[in-house]
């Protein structure tokens, strides 16, 4: 079964991305062929690039860029979800890809972006990174509208399927788009 990883692009302290990647994981999972894993940039916790060489020559002398390089590989495609900050995405997410370069390269990518305005001037930003890294984007890049209303006084979610419901069916599409971009890909090995 194919694997997407829905990757968790924030590492605040104080984040809403979480909850927002498993809401995503749960809508896309739901009657889909292909099976999600989701990915906390927190966790993988890499430093700025670290590595001598520029990422495009595959020599990694660090353990923590083998580990993930090796991570990355085994999906075959990824939804990046994350924040709106300043009109664009925020640093560890764009740390992450440079890290690497084949490893991204053709995989199929969505991307979920989020904030008081949906996050659309981030995924165009992103957007270029993904083309120069030879991804393919989904057509639907889901932008959700957040607002503080919809949080409570720790900064979660009151009613995340409530707040996001009027998302569901571009999750689905952009769902669906994936799996026929992974489908091509099948059929071409």
């Amino acid at each position: 079964m194919p694997r997407v990883a829905v990757v968790v692009g924030s590492n605040r302290p104080k984040r809403i991305c979480p909850e927002i990647a498993a809401w995503v994981r749960r809508t896309l999972a739901a009657d889909s062929p292909l099976e999600f894993d989701t990915i906390d940039l927190r966790a993988i916790d890499l430093p700025f690039v670290d590595e001598p060489d520029i990422a495009a020559l595959g020599v990694y002398v660090h353990e923590h860029t083998r580990r993930w390089s090796e991570l990355v590989s085994s999906f075959d495609g990824f939804v990046f979800v994350f924040p709106q900050y300043n009109w664009g995405y925020p640093a560890v997410l764009k740390n992450a890809l440079d890290f690497l370069y084949a490893e991204w390269r053709d995989k199929p990518v969505g991307l979920v972006t989020y904030g008081t305005r949906g996050g659309g001037r981030g995924a165009a930003q992103m957007q270029q990174v993904l083309e120069g890294l030879h991804m393919r984007n989904t057509a639907t890049n889901p932008g959700l509208n957040t607002t503080p209303a919809q949080l409570d006084e720790d900064g979660a979610f009151t009613n995340i399927a409530e707040a996001l419901a009027e998302f569901t069916e571009h999750i689905r599409t952009m769902g669906a788009e994936l799996t026929a971009l992974i489908a091509a890909d099948d059929a071409t090995r």
